[in-house]
């Protein structure tokens, strides 16, 4: 089970929001390009997430270029999963790649700071401050034992192939 706030951003959250052009020298100090993770969308997203929270976000989450750090530094942020109405294709498949689940449900009806609880295995994230509940499509097992495993580098450490 994961718990933590929401922090809500709209439509249209580009891999260029999420890592502003400016910063890309930063590439090889993830650390501190994580210190800039969505600020030209929030400049007070860093300072205020902590370890468990949640972006939710409307559609097309993570559009353009298909720079794999924007998930892993959201990821390093202390983002525990993204919550988005549609994902970019490669963003998704990205995130899951490092161990960061996206999950695809309608997110009208979550507001900035409500305190989230996602149940990844029963695709269900229960809004705490509002009692309303969503569901997300089901997660493939397959796709659950790389995100338990923090991702598909260390799963295919750990078990060395895909066992569907």
């Amino acid at each position: 089970m994961l718990r933590g706030k929401a922090f809500k951003f709209g439509d249209g959250i580009s891999t260029d929001h999420i890592i502003p052009g400016r910063h890309a020298h930063l590439r090889s100090n993830l650390p501190e390009l994580a210190k800039h993770v969505l600020e030209d969308a929030d400049p007070t997203f860093v300072s205020r997430v902590k370890e468990g929270d949640f972006i939710v976000a409307g559609n097309n989450f993570g559009l353009g270029s298909s720079r794999e750090h924007a998930p892993l530094v959201i990821k390093m942020a202390g983002v525990s999963a993204i919550l988005a109405k549609s994902v970019a294709r490669i963003f998704f498949r990205n995130a899951i790649n490092l161990g960061l689940p996206v999950l695809i449900c309608d997110t009208d009806g979550i507001n900035d700071g409500d305190e989230l609880e996602v149940d990844l295995s029963a695709g269900i994230v229960k809004d705490v401050t509002s009692g309303q509940k969503l569901t997300f499509g089901k997660i493939p097992q397959v796709m659950l034992r790389i995100l338990d495993e923090g991702g598909l580098i260390p799963y295919i450490k750990k078990h060395g192939d895909f066992k569907l």
